[in-house]
């Protein structure tokens, strides 16, 4: 059993780092579907429009489980609202600050998690938790930079999407159950882009005027969507909403990496140091369980 156990949780790890690895790749890719045209909307619109046809049509292939009737209306409302009140925050925000000052806010968002998740469903703050939540954000900071600059409002809205991306991750592992994590992927990914039809309506669409800006479109909506999505609540029903977005903290390092890779950015002592404090974290986040399962052994 402590073997079952413990691949169980690794798992649980793995599908969530996957996550953040698939939605560490969407600025990469979004960089591309814009300078083929392509508006915010528009890449918005097709992500979730797309990615949400797709999943679906997988569900229903794969017979995936549906989440019970009784939390369809919050899945609903998680997509409607929770996930594109946190996009249009961040997005808006970059408008009126830098977009390293709005990234730093926005991963304020694990410590909201650990907290809120403590206050609402009495999860444990542990002292190793809160230590890793020391090394992930210190990482951040590194990784991301602290040179950002910007206004009261954009200072604000970045807040906001780090609140509302909080209160999704805790609502959604109250809800979102493994083996319905597909089909509940698809729930909120669909309703996310009703949203986003009604915004296009009044602004209209730009749509990608070459074969790289559909192809980075396709991308957004497969990898950073259909796989993020699938993998991240597949992982938060294994392994819980304050280790989840503790792992989410390997997006801005995967980022980082991904433009010096791909885009020719330059890798600092920083970045490295950053990523060593963010991996740190992860570990020092997966030992209580561990050190806990021996203790009940024993």
């Amino acid at each position: 059993t402590i073997m079952k156990l413990d691949s169980q949780k690794v798992l649980g790890y793995a599908l969530v780092a996957l996550s953040a690895c698939c939605f560490a790749l969407m600025p990469i890719f979004a960089r591309i579907a814009y300078d083929s045209g392509v508006d915010t909307t528009t890449l918005l619109l097709g992500r979730f429009l797309i990615g949400g046809i797709f999943l679906s049509l997988l569900a229903w292939a794969k017979r995936s489980p549906l989440p019970p009737k009784s939390s369809w209306p919050i899945l609903f409302l998680l997509g409607l609202v929770g996930y594109t009140g946190t996009s249009f925050c961040y997005f808006t925000a970059l408008n009126h600050a830098s977009a390293s000052l709005v990234a730093l806010l926005l991963y304020a968002y694990p410590a909201l998690v650990i907290l809120l998740g403590f206050a609402i469903s009495g999860e444990k703050l542990s002292r190793n938790n809160l230590l890793a939540l020391l090394c992930a954000s210190g990482g951040c900071m590194l990784v991301i930079g602290l040179s950002g600059k910007g206004d009261w409002r954009g200072i604000a809205l970045a807040l906001c999407a780090a609140c509302a991306y909080s209160l999704y991750i805790i609502i959604s592992s109250q809800v979102v159950g493994t083996r319905t994590a597909m089909a509940s992927s698809a729930f909120i990914i669909l309703s996310a882009s009703l949203s986003y039809c009604c915004i296009a309506l009044f602004k209209g669409v730009s749509l990608p005027q070459t074969t790289s800006g559909v192809a980075a479109t396709l991308a957004i909506a497969f990898f950073s969507t259909v796989v993020a999505f699938w993998s991240f609540f597949a992982g938060l029903g294994i392994i819980g909403s304050a280790k989840a977005s503790l792992v989410s903290t390997l997006e801005p390092l995967v980022t980082v990496l991904s433009a010096v890779l791909f885009l020719g950015e330059s890798l600092t002592i920083s970045i490295i140091a950053g990523g060593f404090l963010i991996v740190a974290g992860l570990v020092i986040s997966a030992l209580p369980s561990r050190l806990h399962k021996k203790n009940e052994d024993l």
